[in-house]
Order: structure tokens, then sequence, then C-alpha cells
């Protein structure tokens, strides 16, 4: 079913379910000019998985669509396919292209979480990471988003390291969409390494926004965490 279907397809299956309760609580995300349909979001996640297979010509036409509800469905189903246990070196380089190819299309923080841990993260393992460090320097903060959350891709990999790297590069960023990244990467990894976490904080806590630090102290005991917070 779903490799014969289209962008059109889901569009109209998300056109199905909309509900003025849903748009109420979608506005609250988005910027007051931005088109949105109202659908909720566990819906939507039902129906781009659904759509798995989806050709990526045609993600690449829910990525154009002026609505958020298709262009967050478009990120969903590249995450679906990324998540496929037989995808190959090749696969995953085709589903970050599109993602970094469309990045003018992501204008929400859930549109990147969604997403850039598995499209990009993954297909960085064992690569060359440059592409994160530039996206690191954007003046978009949605794309440092990306950058810092890649990374998450990273942690049961010997990659880590430029997640820190990244990490430490953004720490003293003062947008919530990037300093909010940098305390969720720092927490994970160091749920891993607890030293390198602490070392992390000694070197940065004074130059990062309180929401960054309460964020990656949140899983440390509460004698290491009540240093910080």
């Amino acid at each position: 079913m779903a490799s014969a279907a289209t962008a059109g397809t889901v569009v109209a299956e998300l056109e199905a379910e909309v509900s003025p309760e849903a748009l109420a609580s979608v506005r609250k995300r988005l910027a007051p000019d931005e088109e949105a349909l109202g659908v909720r979001m566990g819906t939507l996640f039902a129906i781009a998985k659904r759509h798995t297979r989806l050709p990526l010509s045609e993600v690449q036409q829910l990525l154009a669509h002026p609505a958020y509800e298709p262009r967050l469905a478009a990120l969903c189903i590249l995450d679906f396919k990324a998540r496929r246990k037989r995808i190959d070196g090749h696969g995953r380089g085709t589903l970050a292209r599109t993602y970094l190819g469309h990045h003018d299309r992501i204008t929400t923080w859930d549109m990147v979480d969604r997403a850039a841990p598995r499209v990009i993260g993954l297909w960085l393992v064992g690569r060359d990471k440059q592409i994160l460090r530039d996206l690191a320097l954007s003046p978009e903060p949605l794309r440092r988003r990306t950058a810092m959350t890649a990374p998450l891709g990273f942690l049961d990999t010997d990659d880590v390291e430029i997640g820190w790297e990244l990490a430490a590069q953004l720490a003293t960023d003062r947008d919530p969409l990037v300093h909010k990244p940098v305390g969720i990467f720092a927490k994970h990894a160091g749920e891993r390494d607890r030293d390198r976490l602490v070392a992390f904080l000694e070197e940065h806590v004074e130059g990062m926004p309180r929401p960054a630090v309460r964020l990656a102290v949140e899983k440390l005991p509460p004698d290491l965490r009540s240093r910080w917070v």
C-alpha cells in the first residue's frame, strides 16, 4: 500500500484527521504566520509510519508543502527509513542529502529532533564530521540545532567525541533552540561517561545558560547535581 502512495495520499490522510483542538495545540509551537492543518502528533506519526516506503521524490513534495504537518510527516518518514535494518551507506547518504538539501523547509525544533539523530547522525558514523562543524557555525539556530542533535546518533559508537566538541563550541549559545540540545546531549552522553560530563561542566558551566545546565545534570546523583544547580 505505502509503496504506491504519493505525497497527495499522505496529505489527504492528514487532512482527514484535522480537529480544532489539535490545531490549537499545534499553533503553540509555530510562528504566527506558519500554516498548519491541526493533526494530533500520535496520529501524524502513525500516518507517517504507514508510508515508510514512500519514494523520496514524494517525500520531497511533502517537504515543499506550506503547512507544518506534511513537512513534519516527511521528516518522520525519513527517520523511519533510517531505522531500517537493511539500509546501506548509499541509502543513508541519500536520506541525509534529502534532509540537508531541504533544511530551509525545517521550521520547528521538533522537525530537527525527529530526524537528525538517525538521518544525519547514523549516516556520519565512521565518516568525516565537517558538515556538523559547518552547521554549528550557521547563523540559523535550527541548523545549529541539527549540528548538536545529530550526535545523539553517536552515543553507542566511538564517534561520540565530536558531540562533546560541538557541545563545547555551542555551550554559550543564548538561543534556546541551541543551548537546550547542548544540555540534552551532555545528559545522555554523561550517562555513559560521567567523568566526561563532570569535566565538561567544570570547564563550561559558568558560560552556559541555566536551562542547558539543568538538562545536563538531570541524570547525575544528587550530590553531584547540587554542585551546579
